[in-house]
């Protein structure tokens, strides 16, 4: 799973502020590099208004031109947001593209989507519900300590500057949730009780137990000792008097305030406009035009599929069938990890494993280093088994996984090779160091999130360590398949819950009956696909898509068919809607056929 920065409104904050009236002029001349330049001009303003008005995402890839600021999380915030993003989308709109190259359609096109998808979003009222388990501004907050820089006594002053503004930030988030309240936007109020129980454990630590006190165990030679001494007293004071009494003020509002009026079912069909805003996020995640029941069928027909291959590896095991199977490993001490730092060195290992093969499958090769660390204790009951965030474009901060060792004694180690690749190499971690640096496309086109694409890409990875030759131990090889068959069974419980009407017992049963993971993990999977409608289906949907489009390439192609080459093509025009995806695919097909 690619965890997103803090963005707000949607992708409305990409809209851009209103610009000159000169570019309209160009966007009417019939000169196309007049048109092209335009356009460009364009992209550029609003992209520099992205991260002016997302700092958190300009620290994330190095730009510290914001580096003590948090974004205007307030209502005012996101209603002049969704006025200039229809604004800026106008101007856009202007721009005839007649004449233009295929790369500046597409630049426009995909520009125009984003910004008609984010106006959608908020006038369905999705960015009213600011506060949930997973990816609430409690959680944001203290997660992004581990992409901020670190390295001189400006950075800190930047970070204490921050930290300083953190009651302001939670009170507009307060403001926020109240007028979701008032609209009947509210989360699942069971989930809301969790994220009480959350914010007391992020916030109540004081001094240096904090997780905000994190940057001060480990400071840069860059800082004297005098800028350490003062740096430390002023974090430390800002921690305790601001930082913690903010978080006191969100835990109360949300237990006295907010939870009690949580909405009662768990699908989003109980929220006002519930089904078009399923339908939305169906969309918005799949980039596809399948609907619910669609989805929900193909879902039961990959479940059958892939536990037929599983039940293949149980009798060969020499089970009479895949329950028992499954029970036995379940009572297995060998498939469960024996520490924290077991699971570590695991993922580290086929890390490693992998590297050197990536060139038998890829031409364009990542050029910035992967880590791998332990989810933060805060956050280890509701965290993924593992996650990523993307690192700097330019390497100075590397991509991390981080990996959720709690409980590990419930843990199993089968599915740790096929996450491996998922997250890291050659899954998030390639795909995404690869489009931060691809020299053709604008910046929102290298950072682009189409999670279809993205995280269908990452399951994809999964199959490509099959292909070389991994997952020689047949356990591990069911391990993948179990990874496979929980992409599958979310088909299943996202439509079941959001589209059916199905309750969480429903949700919970099916994985018991259709899955291997663990207790823990199927809790917290629950929960997730509950808080984040549609999400969940973007993983199948998108390695279905690539899968198919392989296929078809190799059908086609014949011997002239190249894997690396295949691959390049999928992966050097960035993250993209799987429409567009197939339309690029093909005209490659058609151009490697032209070649031959």
């Amino acid at each position: 799973m690619k965890m997103l920065p803090l963005m707000i409104a949607l992708g409305l904050s990409a809209a851009g502020a209103m610009a000159p009236q000169t570019a309209w002029a160009a966007a009417a001349s019939t000169d196309v590099a007049s048109r092209v330049a335009a356009q460009n001009a364009l992209l550029d303003e609003q992209w520099q208004h992205t991260l002016k008005n997302s700092p958190e995402f300009a620290t994330i890839l190095g730009d510290l031109r914001y580096n003590d600021r948090w974004s205007d999380l307030s209502l005012a915030h996101a209603k002049a947001e969704y006025e200039w993003a229809g604004s800026f989308l106008r101007r856009f709109q202007a721009i005839d593209t007649a004449g233009f190259s295929d790369s500046d359609k597409l630049n426009h096109e995909l520009m125009v989507r984003q910004l008609q998808d984010g106006r959608k979003a908020h006038e369905l009222k999705l960015d009213e519900m600011p506060i949930d388990q997973m990816s609430g501004i409690h959680l944001q907050l203290a997660g992004f300590i581990s992409s901020i820089p670190f390295d001189n006594t400006r950075q800190y002053e930047d970070y204490l500057t921050r930290l300083k503004a953190v009651p302001a930030a939670f009170d507009q988030v307060i403001g926020v949730a109240k007028q979701g309240l008032r609209d009947g936007m509210m989360p699942p109020k069971y989930l809301l009780e969790a994220v009480v129980k959350q914010i007391g454990a992020i916030g109540t630590p004081e001094a240096m137990d904090s997780v905000f006190a994190e940057p001060l165990k480990h400071f840069p030679a860059s800082v004297s000792a005098a800028d350490q001494a003062r740096l430390k007293t002023a974090i430390l004071a800002a921690i305790d008097q601001d930082v913690r009494p903010a978080y006191g003020k969100l835990k109360n509002f949300v237990a006295t305030d907010y939870a009690p009026h949580g909405r009662a079912q768990p699908g989003v069909w109980d929220l006002p406009n519930g089904e078009a805003i399923y339908r939305f996020d169906v969309k918005q995640m799949t980039t596809t035009d399948k609907t619910p029941a669609e989805i929900h069928q193909l879902g039961l027909d990959e479940v059958a599929r892939i536990e037929g291959e599983m039940t293949r590896i149980a009798k060969a095991q020499g089970f009479k069938d895949l329950a028992s199977f499954r029970a036995s490993l379940k009572s297995n001490p060998k498939t469960h990890a024996t520490s924290r730092e077991d699971i570590l060195n695991r993922y580290r290992g086929y890390l490693a494993q992998m590297q050197p093969e990536l060139p038998k499958l890829f031409g364009l090769l990542p050029k910035t280093d992967v880590v791998v660390k332990p989810v933060e204790a805060f956050r280890e009951k509701e965290a993924a088994a593992a996650e990523y965030h993307q690192g700097t474009p330019d390497g100075s901060r590397p991509g991390q996984i981080f990996v959720n060792t709690g409980d590990f004694a419930n843990r199993s180690v089968l599915t740790i090779e096929s996450t491996a690749y998922h997250e890291g190499i050659p899954g998030h971690h390639m795909q995404i160091s690869i489009a931060q640096t691809l020299p053709k496309l604008p910046p929102f086109r290298q950072q682009g999130g189409y999670t279809a694409y993205v995280e269908g890409w990452a399951l994809y990875a999964e199959q490509l360590g099959k292909d070389i030759g991994f997952y020689k131990d047949p356990l591990s090889d069911y391990g993948r398949l179990s990874d496979e068959l929980l992409r599958a069974d979310r088909l299943v419980l996202d439509t079941g819950v959001h589209y059916k009407h199905w309750t969480r017992q429903q949700m919970v049963d099916f994985f018991h009956a259709h899955s291997s993971e663990d207790e823990p993990d199927v809790q917290a999977e629950t929960d997730r696909y509950i808080t984040w409608p549609g999400q969940a289906l973007a993983y199948k949907m998108g390695e279905l898509k690539i899968l198919a489009l392989r296929t078809k390439a190799k059908q086609e192609l014949g011997d002239k068919f190249d894997i690396r080459a295949f691959h390049d093509a999928v992966l050097d025009g960035g993250a993209l809607p799987l429409d567009v995806l197939e339309t690029r695919i093909d005209a490659w097909i058609a151009a490697q056929k032209a070649k031959a």
